[in-house]
């Protein structure tokens, strides 16, 4: 017995264990808590927004947001809701290579589901706190965003050209005095 005992044991300890699964959070969860998941595997949803920094070293940084501004933009006619909240993150370039330009004011950038390592503080990159991302999925592509025309400040402008064309020729002219 002890001997079918000792060889269950020696087989559950070689079987591989089960990998850990990523921690799904929240960028405003994440950044009140970066130091107690330093190192840790977690997954971020959001709009990657600002520059796609593509590095020599294989890596692209970037930023991406998570707030109410990537279902809704402002340009779509919500109203300003507060700040952004986003945090950095490094893909390696491999995998940012197909994506769409990032999000800015004319455009809502791609939104990503992003797992990855933790960094918080990272002493190889001067403190940077920031995702080291190991798997990208693209959840929506990104687009133009357009407010169209507004059309009260295109009567208004017309309307000032027009007075100002009145005050124009109203004018006294120079050989009238």
């Amino acid at each position: 017995m002890r001997k079918l005992l000792r060889l269950l044991f020696l087989v559950t300890m070689m079987v591989p264990a089960a990998p850990a699964i990523a921690q799904e959070i929240a960028v405003s969860e994440l950044l009140a808590e970066s130091p107690n998941l330093s190192n840790q595997e977690i997954t971020i949803e959001g709009e990657l927004v600002g520059d796609f920094g593509f590095r020599g070293d294989g890596w692209m940084w970037t930023q991406l947001n998570d707030d109410p501004y990537v279902d809704h933009p402002i340009r779509d006619g919500i109203a300003p809701i507060g700040g952004n909240i986003g945090v950095g993150v490094r893909i390696p370039s491999e995998l940012a290579e197909s994506l769409d330009h990032p999000g800015g004011y004319h455009h809502r950038g791609p939104v990503v589901r992003l797992t990855g390592i933790w960094r918080h503080h990272d002493p190889d990159r001067q403190g940077e706190s920031y995702l080291e991302v190991e798997s990208l999925e693209l959840i929506d592509e990104g687009r133009l965003l357009d407010e169209g025309v507004v059309w009260w400040t295109v009567i208004v402008g017309l309307g000032l050209l027009a007075a100002a064309g009145l005050i124009w020729t109203a004018r006294p002219k120079p050989d009238e005095h």
